[in-house]
């Protein structure tokens, strides 16, 4: 008798284990596109060869700055790529939309002799806990069949995040790959 009324219970308490689990949505960076205006020239073709992000950062979770010292990491916003991969193809796009095509490698593709590469160092690369977009970090020119390093500069950019959804965050984080882009070709037209 017992057993009859504790299958009934039994079926409840499986049915109610089998909740749905919460919708996961995927995000991606995008290289913007660029207004037509003339290509600019510098002194010799480049690749972006690598990109550094923290291991606490390049994982298909979005992570979130929520404090100076916590994060929150999604586990339905996920990425659809590695951060640092991520970073260097669309950060390569960029750079192409305004080098001329002979002065820009994209990643993985041969590269000319004498192509000096650029080495990105990312320190933080997401939300903050303001509601903004923040990257920091450096990157350095390496020249020459040593690959010394002939330039380097710090990074410190923040883009306001619209609406704090983890679309917007992403459209952020790709306006903040953008202006990178901007200032790396600024600096390496000064080194002409």
């Amino acid at each position: 008798m017992r057993v009859r009324r504790a299958i009934p219970l039994l079926a409840l308490l499986m049915l109610a284990g089998c909740g749905t689990s919460p919708k996961t949505h995927y995000f991606t960076l995008s290289a913007l596109p660029e207004q037509p205006q003339a290509k600019v020239a510098i002194k010799t073709p480049v690749t972006v060869s690598a990109v550094h992000v923290p291991p606490s950062l390049d994982r298909r979770e979005m992570v979130r700055r929520t404090g100076p010292n916590t994060v929150a990491i999604s586990n339905e916003n996920l990425w659809t790529a590695p951060l640092g991969e991520m970073t260097r193809q669309i950060l390569s796009r960029d750079l192409a939309a305004r080098l001329r095509s002979d002065q820009i490698v994209l990643p993985d593709a041969p590269s000319p002799p004498g192509t000096a590469r650029i080495v990105v160092s990312i320190a933080q690369f997401g939300s903050d806990s303001t509601g903004n977009a923040v990257l920091d970090g450096s990157w350095s020119l390496l020249e020459g069949k040593q690959q010394r390093p002939e330039l380097r500069r710090e990074v410190k950019l923040t883009e306001a995040i619209q609406g704090g959804a983890p679309g917007a965050e992403a459209a952020a984080m790709s306006k903040l790959l953008h202006d990178f882009a901007t200032q790396i070709i600024a600096a390496l037209s000064e080194s002409s």
